[in-house]
Formats: C-alpha cells, structure tokens, sequence
C-alpha cells in the first residue's frame, strides 16, 4: 500500500496539502506518499476531486497550503516556467486521447518531442519507433488518428506518454470511452509499460469491474478527504 517513507524513495509527497480550485477546498489535510514505480487507482465519485489532484500534480493548479512535491518539484514554490520542466518527468493520458487530428501518429509524436526539445532527427526517429514498438503500434505510425480505433488511439496516447522517459505516469480515465474488452487491454499495456519502465502510475477510474480484475492499491477522494486503502476493501 503507498505509505510514507523515506522522500528521496518516492514520486509524489504531498503533506497536509489542501487541493483548492477558485477559492473553494476540493481536498484538504491530504498526506500522500506514492513510492517510485507504483501502480495505484486514484478513485471516488464525480465532482469528488480526483481531477483536480491530479491537476494539482501535474502543476495545472497550484498548491495552495501544506507541502508537495512530485518527481523532485515543489509544488509549493513551482513557478509558471518550471511547469514544462516538472511536465517533461511526467506523462499524462487522458480520456479522451487529445491528439492532434490534421497529423499522422508519427507526426503527433514527433510534435511533442520537439516540444520538449528533441532536435535530432535520428534520434526522434528512433524514440517514435520504440515507444510505438512497446504499445504494439509500430505499424500505424502513418495512420491519422481518424483512422484508429478508441483502443488503438489510447495506445498511441500512452506511446505519447512514454516519450520523455517519465518516472510517472497520470491517467485520467483512460478507460472511460472504451468498450470492456478494449479495457482491459489498455490495463493490461499500462501495467506492462510501468513494469518495464520503472515508472510510477496514478490511473483515475470509476470502472469497479475493471479493478476487480486488475487489483492493486487505491486512493479514494471523498468527502473532501483523502483516503488509502487495498482494493480488496472495495469488495469485502
């Protein structure tokens, strides 16, 4: 279960930090200690602030009270031009895909590389081929988003994830506009390329059938509070 511990061992360290979008609390008093390479479920209702955390985490809101520090950024202190550095250490999937839709799969990746500052062509070529390579979708690289399934376009987000060798990885939904089957690939690839790339994974879900399946630990928003627990507490 994520618990705290020595910080220099963990991804995200958030104490007594209260979460908060137009002066108005979202979470408050939250103590979160996820450990380097960690898979966990961040879960609660709708409107109970698993977006506005992981907002939070990834320096879309600032943190306005208490302590935090995510891949070795203050939260606190994090300043407007220090965001895309913090950004650079984390990949981030949404539900829904948000990828560019004038340009090929190639192209969208090529395009956030040379974002981050990629300027080697070889070498941006090569980065494109491996992460397609590790979602299985190598051979769509020409393919226009248009052209791809729900499944095969989440695969691609999470290739986009992986570019930058992110030490964690934030998932709002990822599931959330997919069939159950295509689920459960998704899951299964998430789980993979965290194992093989020794990232952390924060994954939001309302999908309890899809954690049944895939147990592990969970971080429940509720109440204004935050929670951890195993998931098999879920289902007792």
């Amino acid at each position: 279960m994520p618990h705290r511990n020595d910080p220099g061992e963990n991804i995200i360290n958030l104490t007594n930090a209260k979460i908060a979008q137009k002066n108005f609390t979202v979470l408050s008093n939250v103590d979160l200690h996820i450990q380097k390479g960690r898979f966990c479920y961040l879960i609660g209702k709708t409107g109970s602030g698993k977006s506005s955390l992981l907002k939070t985490l990834y320096g879309h809101i600032p943190l306005t009270a208490g302590e935090g520090s995510v891949a070795g950024f203050d939260l606190s202190k994090l300043s407007t031009s220090e965001i895309p550095n913090l950004r650079r250490k984390l990949g981030i999937v949404f539900q829904d895909f948000q990828l560019l839709s004038d340009r090929t799969v190639e192209k969208n990746l090529k395009f956030v590389l040379e974002a981050t500052g990629w300027n080697d062509r070889a070498k941006i070529d090569e980065r494109i081929n491996e992460v397609l390579e590790s979602v299985g979708m190598k051979s769509k690289k020409h393919k226009m988003p248009h052209e791809l399934s729900g499944g095969e376009q989440q695969r691609v987000a999470i290739a986009r994830a992986l570019l930058n060798h992110p030490e964690l990885i934030l998932a709002d939904e990822p599931t959330g506009n997919l069939d159950p089957e295509t689920s459960n690939d998704i899951m299964t690839l998430l789980k993979q390329v965290a194992l093989e790339n020794h990232c952390a994974v924060m994954m939001a879900t309302h999908d309890y059938h899809m954690i049944q399946n895939f147990p592990g630990e969970a971080i429940r928003c509720e109440d204004g509070k935050v929670t951890v627990l195993d998931t098999a507490e879920l289902f007792e």
